[in-house]
């Protein structure tokens, strides 16, 4: 009985670390700008800070790859986008509000 429970608890702490998983997050930018420079730089610290190890950030200039910027359906740049874990949000500015960036994450409630 006590080697089931083991099993159980093992298999739901595994459960939880792969629901966590890794980030997958776009950043669309338009050249580099100092809008583009703080957005860049206020989202890697985010990363770094509350997702160190768990994130793929790509960012993208989208005045060298305008197809990407179509098929993501901007509307405005700098725009991130939370690809993984779903559900899927995007976030536009210069990323500076680091607490609607926590929520809209899902790294606080």
């Amino acid at each position: 009985m006590n080697e089931n429970h083991d099993n159980v608890k093992g298999f739901e702490e595994a459960l939880s670390q792969s629901t966590a998983g890794t980030y997958v997050l776009r950043l669309y930018v338009v050249g580099t700008s100092p809008v583009t420079t703080r957005a860049v730089r206020n989202i890697q610290a985010l990363c770094d800070q509350h997702l160190k190890g768990r994130y793929d950030l790509e960012v993208i200039d989208i005045t060298q790859e305008r197809e990407a910027a179509r098929k993501a359906q901007l509307v405005a740049a700098p725009t991130l986008i939370k690809e993984l874990p779903p559900p899927v949000r995007k976030f536009i500015g210069d990323m500076s509000s680091t607490e609607v960036l926590l929520v809209g994450l899902d790294l606080k409630v």
